[in-house]
């Protein structure tokens, strides 16, 4: 992905993540629209920081399908779509958690399925286009108390992998973003945590992978990589283990 000259639209860009990169790409040169489901605050982020904005609920594809046709509308050369919005709780299958693990399997995978099928045939119109997903180190790694969040991420990376074959002889790029644990809202008490990487730093080292590696298929900050290779690194118990303190 170029880090610069494009027109991007990032839904579920209101706050941490997906706003601080957002700022970031609006700085390095490229036109961003961000999307969210409060029009207060939409409005709030234009004023202040100049940023394109379109109300979307990415759990409404009619919603999707109203913000994709306003995008375009307004910004017929849209060639990066960053498929951000997601929602982390926490959950016990000994419990009563059928309502929650619905609630995050529609966010996680069927908001970001509803996105690519509305924008794809567009993309492919533009000469160097790319799709950014976006998963976790948790795809590779389980913390126990979110196992349909583990397993959505999981979901994006393997269909990242799988639509990037598809896409090959296209001019849309795939582009999976795997974040670690940084300090955000994204569950209650995220952003004050010290184990957690903090925001500024996560994003700043992700621009900096973007710009020095255009060709790359995951972007991976040092810090995930403990998650993100556990496995494959013959490791994959300890770090489990590591994740997931008894008691």
């Amino acid at each position: 992905m170029n880090i610069t000259g494009n027109t991007i639209f990032i839904p579920g860009a209101t706050s941490g993540i997906g706003l601080a990169l957002a700022l970031r790409l609006q700085t390095a040169g490229n036109t961003v629209v961000v999307g969210g489901r409060r029009a207060a605050l939409l409005e709030e982020l234009a004023t202040e920081h100049g940023l394109g904005t379109v109300t979307i609920d990415t759990t409404d594809a009619a919603s999707v399908l109203a913000a994709r046709d306003r995008v375009l509308a307004e910004h017929p050369d849209l060639n990066v779509l960053v498929a951000m919005a997601g929602v982390m709780d926490a959950e016990d299958v000994r419990g009563d958690f059928l309502r929650t693990a619905e609630r995050i399997v529609d966010t996680n995978i069927n908001g970001p399925l509803r996105l690519v099928a509305a924008f794809i045939g567009h993309l492919q119109t533009r000469p160097d286009a790319t799709l950014m997903t976006v998963s976790s180190g948790l795809a590779h790694t389980p913390l126990a108390f979110t196992p349909t969040y583990n397993a959505t991420k999981a979901f994006i990376h393997q269909y990242s992998e799988s639509i990037r074959l598809q896409l090959a002889d296209t001019s849309v790029r795939v582009v999976e973003l795997v974040p670690p644990a940084v300090q955000t809202e994204l569950m209650a008490g995220n952003s004050v945590n010290e184990h957690f990487m903090p925001l500024d730093v996560f994003v700043d080292e992700v621009m900096a992978l973007l710009e020095s590696q255009p060709d790359a298929t995951e972007i991976l900050v040092e810090t995930v990589k403990f998650l993100r290779f556990a496995e494959v690194e013959g490791r994959y118990e300890a770090t489990v283990a590591a994740i997931n303190p008894a008691g």
